[in-house]
């Protein structure tokens, strides 16, 4: 069971020019006293082809987590559009915000984000080159965030140490497994927006959000996965009113 479960995310200041930083509003509830911070994470996609073009905006560390209802705002840099490809800095790119404890992450969110160019342009030849970014656009589709959960070890350090051999055999090989569905979110995410309409993307009221847990004890290649819908709008929850 997750001791930590993200409540409700919200992107604010959003529409906004693209060297504008990115702002989360993020609820989430603890359940049980953790014994090390929270280490959230910002990743923004810079290129679909490349990996070696993401970028981290922004990695902090959150504690200590008092039990029950916690509210923060997380906000990141823009990204450094020398790192990004020029043809990559307008259009259809994803925008990441993670979540571990102790070096294992277990939850991801990720948001398409609309990368447009404020003034008229001929379609033919494009937007002018080199691109002046103050007339660029950032529009995060924040209305149907994909959420990826991943299942960790939560206990105290000296009760992993002393697990038992067979336990512990088990954890170490599953470790060493690779682990796609983590590193290929972003990917899948870009390879399903090819050909979309913004209006798409967004989703509709019966279809907010995808949501994955992963099972340790299980193979890579028979991996099953338990997708549930999970309402993750604007509204705070009872216990903060």
């Amino acid at each position: 069971m997750a001791l930590v479960n993200v409540v409700n995310m919200a992107v604010l200041d959003n529409p906004a020019p693209f060297l504008s930083p990115f702002s989360f509003e993020i609820t989430f509830e603890c359940l049980q006293p953790l014994a090390d911070d929270l280490e959230w994470k910002v990743l923004y996609v810079g290129s679909a082809e490349d990996t070696s073009h993401d970028q981290v905006l922004d990695e902090i560390l959150v504690g200590p987590i008092p039990v029950g209802i916690n509210k923060f705002v997380l906000q990141a840099d823009a990204p450094d559009i020398s790192q990004i490809p020029e043809n990559d800095i307008l259009g259809v790119t994803v925008v990441l915000v993670t979540c571990s404890y102790r070096e294992k992450e277990f939850v991801r969110v990720g948001y398409y984000v609309n990368n447009e160019y404020a003034e008229p342009y001929d379609e033919e030849s494009g937007p002018p080159k080199p691109l002046d970014m103050s007339k660029v656009r950032r529009a995060v589709l924040s209305e149907k965030p994909r959420v990826t959960r991943f299942a960790i070890p939560w206990g105290d350090k000296e009760e992993e140490v002393t697990a038992p051999q067979t336990q512990m055999g088990q954890q170490q090989e599953n470790e060493q497994r690779p682990q796609p569905q983590q590193q290929s979110m972003e990917g899948q995410m870009l390879e399903d927006a090819k050909g979309m309409a913004l209006e798409d993307m967004g989703g509709g009221e019966d279809d907010d959000l995808e949501e994955y847990e992963e099972e340790d004890d299980v193979s890579v290649e028979g991996r099953d996965m338990m997708m549930d819908d999970v309402v993750m709008g604007n509204a705070v929850p009872a216990a903060m009113e």
